[in-house]
């Protein structure tokens, strides 16, 4: 998938350039200032866009660090390209034109870190996270369809009686389950005052919106980024889900999680960058959803999935384990191929090793020394000596003779024997 490649390399250079762009710049804002009076239906300006404009002010080493980190991510690009083109045929096809599917980069001017690189990394960075979120509400559905799924296929092996069990001990669990305390609606006055008392050791009496975005704003940047959201639920989730309980699922409590601080989102986020300004933060405070808002409906008060929804999965897990079990047939035969191959060529060796040993006891038979390899013989018959295996001193040599050995003298032609 396009975001699981990309989106990291745009995180690491946006955070580069957000942190270059925020040492350069050393604006002092107080950034607790509000203006008063605000218009509900007043246009807001994206903080992407002015961050964008501030890049012109930073400092020549920054910008040229900058255009540098740019020159090294478009040649990573190209170099993508470049392979997955190596790998077919090449057609001529423009490589220029390809890039334009990167879409956090100006390609257009491959030089020079720009104003626009920002915003459109800003935005392809957002675009990627807002597919990260629908992703795992999938993955989450398909998580839930496979518990049900399994859940049916175990009380198909059992007998009557321990499956009426079996669905008295679930129905059970999920009362249990939902017997729980009242959860405040996310990002409600309750829901905020809650964490004010609770975590924040503070008088309910005394809760100040400005005073409660201050204390969580933990990296003290002027904004609520989603994991400083996500942790203001915590204490709502502790409601419905503990560790300990058998009955409570700890990959539902992030789902949870996640469904609240999207919900805050939609609410309170109104340029849509995921990020939430103490100017967005309080305008949400004055709305009427804030004081009186409507019940908040856990997982467990939902339907996640339809039946049709399951047999379908149902379907696609069947056809998934019937292609499984196709492989492993195949895999089976060529195993059992394989094998059958090895046991002829064990035969046939030993056929062959049968057939030298006979004839190696034929040739012994009619007098003839098996030889090895080379033709040389294995064994000397007694008695024989290959060529060249006479002694090389015969008497009357040089050879020195052992100690206390006489050597006989040789007869000479020229003597008269009597």
């Amino acid at each position: 998938m396009k975001w699981l490649s990309v989106l990291p390399q745009q995180c690491i250079l946006l955070m580069t350039c957000l942190l270059m762009a925020l040492e350069a710049v050393p604006i002092d804002i107080d950034k607790t200032k509000v203006r008063e009076g605000h218009i509900e239906g007043e246009k807001v300006e994206n903080p992407s866009g002015k961050l964008s404009r501030e890049l012109d002010l930073v400092s020549h080493h920054v910008r040229t660090r900058l255009d540098e980190l740019k020159r090294q991510e478009l040649a990573r690009l190209r170099m993508l390209i470049k392979a997955k083109m190596d790998s077919v045929q090449d057609t001529g096809i423009d490589h220029q034109a390809l890039l334009k599917q990167f879409e956090h980069l100006n390609h257009q001017n491959p030089d020079k870190f720009e104003p626009k690189d920002l915003d459109m990394l800003i935005k392809a960075a957002t675009s990627d996270l807002e597919n990260y979120d629908k992703t795992r509400h999938e993955e989450f559905k398909k998580y839930e369809m496979m518990k049900e799924h399994e859940r049916r296929e175990y009380l198909k092996t059992l007998d009557e009686e321990k499956r009426q069990r079996e669905e008295s001990k679930f129905e059970e669990m999920k009362k249990k389950h939902g017997d729980h305390p009242k959860v405040h609606h996310p990002g409600s006055k309750d829901q905020l005052k809650e964490v004010w008392e609770e975590a924040d050791g503070l008088d309910p009496n005394e809760f100040d919106p400005k005073t409660f975005f201050k204390l969580h704003d933990v990296n003290n940047d002027g904004f609520l980024d989603e994991q400083e959201l996500e942790a203001l639920f915590t204490k709502e989730l502790e409601k419905v889900y503990d560790p300990k309980n058998e009955e409570d699922d700890m990959v539902e409590m992030e789902e949870e999680r996640l469904r609240m601080r999207e919900h805050v989102m939609n609410e309170v986020d109104i340029n849509k960058d995921r990020l939430v300004t103490l100017e967005e933060f309080l305008r949400a405070t004055e709305k009427k959803e804030f004081l009186e808002p409507d019940s908040w409906e856990t997982l467990d008060q939902q339907q996640l999935f339809t039946e049709d929804e399951l047999k379908e999965f149902e379907s696609h897990i069947s056809q998934q384990e019937d292609e499984l079990r196709k492989k492993a047939e195949d895999l089976q035969k060529q195993k059992e191929e394989l094998q059958r191959q090895h046991d002829q060529l064990q035969a046939q060796k030993q056929e062959l090793q049968q057939v030298v040993k006979q004839m190696e006891q034929k040739k012994l038979q009619q007098g003839n020394p098996p030889v090895g390899p080379a033709g040389e013989l294995k064994f000397q018959p007694p008695g024989e000596h290959k060529v060249g295996d006479a002694p090389k001193h015969p008497a009357g040599g040089d050879q020195p003779l052992p100690p206390g050995h006489v050597q006989e003298p040789v007869a000479r032609s020229d003597q008269v024997h009597p």
